[in-house]
C-alpha cells in the first residue's frame, strides 16, 4: 500500500509542476526492525524497481536514490543504478528515493568527503558533497501518520523548509491530502530567519 501510495502521489505532483520531491523507502534505523520486516521491505523495494526499469517512462522524471549504497545487496544496487542511468538525462522533475537514508549519516559522510577533497569545512562546501547536491532548496517536508518529529530525514535541506504534520498514515495519504498540506504552505511567511 505504501508503494501505491508513493506512485499515485508523485504522479499528482508531476502533473502539479512539482519540481522537486523526495521520499523516505527505508532509514538507517529501519535495520533495527525485525530482520523478517527488513527482508520483505528489500524485496519490495527490489520488486518495485525491477517493474520500473521494465516501463517505457515518457513522464521526464530524473530519479535519484540517496543514502548509504555500500550495505545495499548487489541486486538492490544494480537496479538503483539501471533506473538512475536510465532517467539521468530527464530534465522535467527530480525523483528523490531515499533509501539507507539518514540525516546525519549523510552530513557526517559529507564532511568527511570534503576532507579528503582537501576542501574546506563550510557550509559552501559541505553542501556539494550532500546526497541531494545540485537539488533546489527543500521548501516543505510533510510528516505523516500523527507523528510530530523529522526522524532523520534531510535534516540539513530542512533547516528552513515548512513543516506540517498530519494525522493520515502514508498509506491513505492522497492528493486530497497533498492539495492540504499545499493550500497551508501557501499561506505561510518564510522569511528565512529575517524580520
Amino acid at each position: 500500500m505504501g508503494v501505491k501510495a508513493f506512485q499515485r502521489l508523485s504522479e499528482y505532483a508531476l502533473k502539479r509542476g512539482i519540481r522537486c520531491l523526495t521520499f523516505y523507502a527505508f532509514s538507517t534505523e529501519n535495520w533495527r526492525r525485525p530482520a523478517a520486516e527488513v527482508e520483505a521491505l528489500m524485496r519490495l523495494l527490489s520488486q518495485y524497481l525491477a517493474d520500473l526499469n521494465r516501463q517505457q517512462d515518457d513522464r521526464n522524471v530524473r530519479i535519484r536514490f540517496i543514502g548509504e549504497r555500500c550495505v545495499l545487496n548487489e541486486e538492490l544496487l544494480r537496479l538503483m543504478e539501471s533506473v538512475e542511468k536510465r532517467s539521468a538525462q530527464n530534465d522535467g522533475m527530480q525523483l528523490n528515493i531515499a533509501i539507507n537514508y539518514g540525516g546525519r549519516d549523510e552530513i557526517v559522510r559529507a564532511a568527511n568527503a570534503c576532507l579528503r577533497a582537501g576542501e574546506p569545512l563550510a557550509e559552501s562546501t559541505l553542501e556539494n558533497y550532500l546526497d541531494t547536491a545540485g537539488t533546489p532548496p527543500l521548501d516543505l517536508i510533510i510528516r505523516t501518520g500523527g507523528e510530530s518529529r523529522l526522524s532523520n530525514f534531510l535534516l540539513w535541506q530542512g533547516a528552513y523548509a515548512e513543516l506540517y504534520f498530519c494525522p493520515i498514515l502514508w498509506p491513505d495519504f492522497g492528493p486530497a491530502e497533498f492539495e492540504k498540506a499545499m493550500t497551508w504552505y501557501a499561506g505561510r511567511n518564510r522569511r528565512f530567519g529575517g524580520v
